[in-house]
């Protein structure tokens, strides 16, 4: 029988991605039980359809994205698609 595990706070998805893969028997058991009991379900798309698009960014930008992307544990790309994101909802709410 597994010990009881807690599980920490993250300061990056790199750092839970990591944890999480060293840790594997920490989800393992209450995942074979909701299986068993037929609990699973696939969750809908969170976001629907994306369209793949190429822009041209300054090279200061790219270099700036990915100091602060890898600060966050993330990819730089995921960063700027979220700023962009984040940024797109804000003027939309203004207009």
């Amino acid at each position: 029988m597994l010990a009881e595990v807690r599980i920490p706070k993250f300061k990056s998805e790199k750092e839970e991605a990591e944890w999480w893969d060293a840790h594997p028997a920490v989800i393992t058991k209450p995942f074979l039980q909701a299986k068993k009991e037929g609990r699973l379900r696939r969750l809908p798309p969170a976001r629907g359809i994306t369209k793949s698009v190429t822009i041209r960014l300054a090279l200061g930008d790219v270099e700036t994205a990915q100091e602060l992307a890898g600060r966050r544990g993330l990819p730089y790309q995921t960063f700027i698609k979220m700023l962009l994101h984040q940024a797109l909802e804000k003027e939309r709410i203004a207009s």
